[in-house]
């Protein structure tokens, strides 16, 4: 999984204690799910499920713990209108009074199946991943997991699924399943295990395009709109998504899918994030992020993470994340592998398929080691504990996220991961690289649809099988312990220092605008957005030093109201000696804030540092030609 970024709030070593799974093994008789979205404007689903059951108590399950999404985030809330019947009459149901996500009913004699009707009630509130915003007047994101309950199960992988899904009059779709037959608005899928069904989410839409980006295996770009204008995909812009395809070719030496489909939302109405899935990704941002320059920068590297999760989190997958129901706790310990890999090899990819230029690369990372720097909450809590509490921070509120820490495994963790990339490069004299720990570990057979459990301690053999190093006791200080600085050692090991100056770099600007925020967090401490709402405040910054606190407003700059312009200028004027006061407002009172600070606009940036080698522009070189 992905969310927004700068927005701020070959032989593969198998488990002893698990065996690799293999993806789409169920049999017997299948679950028929009849899945109605005609009122999918409305926000409004309709589900009706046939489930073989004898004589007896029979116990249904509504999805808890939701894949990628690392927490018990099943919608249970909005599951509505709940029927059960058998031979054609109802039997009551009830629910588990401690396990909210379980139901039991008692199945009638002479009965062989059980009849459950209900609704999904989509919500208009853009927060949350899949269980947030997902359909508008034009379009909708059908997540199988919202729609159904499933039997008492040991693994997901055999229970049966036979599903079909109507659509809205003139409405296309795009999704990873098979169709086996399409009439009228109505969509047959070929039966597939509950684990590939849930892994497998429909795109639908009444603007729809559908862009091939490789033929073997086939890959495509389904993209859904609010309006059609928005499906215009520049023929540059579709050379850079093919590029990223065969990118990864040369990266994973393996593709461990039969096909693959992005499934790209753009709708300005929906929640915007990114969810893996084994043979595609749930892709949701803005209605213009294809034709608005800013928006595609903030799209860039979307896809890249999404499209790698498919070897590391769906192919090769933590231990503790590889559990054999919707019902077990997930533990995410490993989150700084599962994601934070994820995030150094996609942003990589994003540019070494040009979605992004080695420019707008560099400021990127840049932003990432200065705001990692700026998270106070670095004094007291490790990274490891980030990954940990993942079901927590994922929805913690925006308001003292510095000091509280968030996700931060997602993008310190890229920091960590060059850093080992060019640990790799220095000990083997420029001959392997973490590619070759990429293809060793995540490599393997192609086309086999299979989930491989690992633990910390195989990621550890495996980087010594490409690089001898104590790679135990570097993780182990980096991860595990309190460190008060953002690691930038691999910045510098790669030929680069970080640096300030008072020149804003682009890709800020453009996260600015996007996110309607103007970011000063690294002078004196503040963001604000467009209305004046401080979402957080720097920790010790020169704003916390004069006692201005998340939640606040900001409405005038030195006794003029306030603009992002206005602040901006009046941070600038500091370092010839001009005043900086900030009139607040805090819950209907007013204060006058005097900021003790002289150092002007202050922004991060990535400078050569030509006494060393530069690694960094190595390891964002295009691949696949080479390898062709």
């Amino acid at each position: 999984m992905r969310i927004a970024r700068f927005a701020f709030p070959v032989a593969a070593v198998m488990l002893a204690a698990f065996s690799p799974t293999v993806v789409g093994a169920a049999s017997s008789r299948p679950v028929t799910l009849e899945v109605d979205a005609r009122e999918a404007p409305k926000r409004l689903f309709h589900a009706r499920l046939s489930i073989p059951a004898g004589p007896g108590t029979l116990k249904l399950y509504y999805p808890k713990w939701v894949p990628g999404e690392h927490g018990p985030t099943g919608p249970i809330t909005d599951l509505a209108g709940l029927k059960f019947s058998a031979g054609g009459k109802p039997i009551s149901w009830r629910r588990d009074d401690v396990d909210m996500w379980a139901f039991s009913c008692e199945v009638p004699p002479g009965a062989d199946a059980v009849e459950v009707s209900l609704d999904y009630l989509s919500p208009a509130d853009t927060s949350g991943f899949s269980s947030g915003a997902s359909a508008t007047a034009q379009l909708a994101v059908v997540s199988w997991n919202t729609l159904l309950l499933y039997p008492e199960t040991k693994t997901t992988d055999d229970v049966l699924f036979a599903a079909s899904l109507r659509l809205p009059p003139g409405w296309k779709h795009g999704t990873s399943l098979a169709v086996s037959r399409e009439s009228g608005d109505k969509v047959e899928f070929a039966p597939a295990s509950l684990t590939m069904l849930v892994d497998s989410p429909v795109l639908v839409g009444r603007h729809f395009k559908t862009v091939s980006l490789a033929d073997n295996p086939p890959t495509r770009l389904n993209i859904a709109a609010d309006s059609e204008a928005a499906l215009e995909l520049a023929p540059d812009h579709r050379a850079r998504f093919q590029a990223l395809v065969a990118e990864t070719g040369p990266l994973f030496g393996a593709r461990h899918y039969r096909h693959y489909d992005f499934l790209l939302t753009l709708s300005d109405h929906t929640a915007h994030f990114g969810l893996e899935h084994h043979e595609s990704s749930d892709d949701r941002v803005a209605e213009r992020s294809l034709v608005d320059d800013d928006k595609k920068k903030m799209l860039a590297g979307l896809l890249p993470h999404e499209m790698t999760h498919s070897w590391n989190g769906k192919y090769r997958r933590p231990a503790g994340l590889a559990t054999p129901t919707y019902q077990e706790p997930m533990k995410g310990e490993l989150l700084w592998i599962y994601e934070g890999l994820t995030e150094y090899l996609g942003q990589v990819l994003t540019a070494r398929s040009g979605l992004l230029s080695a420019e707008q690369y560099r400021e990127a990372l840049a932003l990432t080691a200065a705001s990692m720097d700026l998270q106070g909450g670095r004094a007291w809590r490790p990274l490891s504990d980030t990954a940990v509490a993942a079901q927590l921070l994922y929805n913690a509120r925006s308001d003292w996220a510095a000091w509280r820490r968030g996700t931060d495994f997602y993008p310190e963790s890229e920091l960590l991961w060059l850093e080992a990339d060019t640990i790799i490069r220095r000990q083997t004299k420029g001959t392997k690289s973490l590619d070759d720990f990429c293809r060793a570990f995540l490599g393997g057979d192609s086309g086999v649809l299979r989930v491989v459990p690992y633990t910390f301690e195989e990621v550890v053999g495996e980087l010594n099988r490409v690089a001898p190093y104590d790679w135990k006791g570097f993780w182990a200080a980096r991860v595990s312990a309190v460190t008060p600085r953002a690691p930038v050692s691999g910045i510098e090991n790669a030929g680069w220092k970080l640096t300030y100056g008072p020149q804003r770099p682009d890709m800020l600007r453009a996260s600015d605008e996007v996110n309607r925020t103007t970011d000063e967090r690294f002078s004196i401490g503040i963001l604000v957005a467009d209305d004046g709402t401080i979402p957080d405040v720097v920790p010790d910054s020169p704003s916390s030093r004069a006692g201005i606190a998340p939640g606040a407003r900001l409405t005038a700059v030195n006794g003029r109201r306030y603009s992002k312009e206005v602040l901006r200028e009046a941070i600038q004027a500091t370092t010839s000696g001009g005043k900086l006061e900030l009139l607040v407002e805090n819950s209907e009172f007013f204060e006058t804030y005097r900021i003790d600070y002289t150092g002007g606009l202050r922004y991060p940036a990535l400078e050569r540092a030509k006494e060393a080698p530069d690694l960094l522009s190595q390891i964002i070189a295009p691949r696949a030609a080479a390898a062709k």
